[in-house]
């Protein structure tokens, strides 16, 4: 085949292969983005089973302290109900979904209310959360979460 038609076979094709990657990387996003909904609702739930089906077998998450928590760590926790969620939701608006082939990085900022062992805690904070793409579907492999952010600032009172 000459060189010429094959450039104008590439150049016709091009743009359809471009459309087709775009629709496959919305997609992912898309399917990404609501399986990290499902796994934070998992969580406020203490649904272990729900978080086993999403996380890796291998999945590490690191927190702001440095404490570091496998997956095994994180399905007890859920199943003895010690922390009992009022809220555990992504702020609205806050949630970017980032994919890069078979990766894709969650960021959020994430509302947690509840009580563990009776005491009450309400922060929020900053998390990633690296998925990856398996025979199976996506798996939450790897999540980091920032120390609890500080409360803000009160608006200050009008002088009279």
């Amino acid at each position: 085949m000459p060189l010429a038609l094959r450039a104008l076979l590439l150049a016709l094709a091009l743009p359809a292969w471009v459309a087709h990657a775009q629709a496959n990387a919305d997609a992912d996003r898309a399917a990404v983005a609501a399986l990290d909904t499902a796994y934070q609702a998992a969580v406020e739930r203490n649904d272990a089973d729900a978080m086993a089906r999403i996380l890796a077998d291998d999945f590490v998450l690191v927190i702001g302290t440095g404490a570091v928590f496998t997956r095994d760590a994180l399905l007890a926790e859920a199943r003895s109900a010690e922390t009992v969620y009022e809220h555990q939701v992504e702020d609205s608006g806050t949630q970017a979904v980032r994919v890069w082939g078979d990766t894709a990085v969650v960021t959020a900022r994430l509302w947690l209310k509840g009580a563990t062992a009776g005491k009450p805690f309400e922060h929020r904070l900053w998390f990633s959360d690296t998925y990856v793409r398996t025979p199976s579907g996506w798996r939450y492999a790897f999540g980091q979460a920032s120390l609890p952010l500080p409360e803000p600032a009160a608006a200050p009172t009008p002088k009279p």
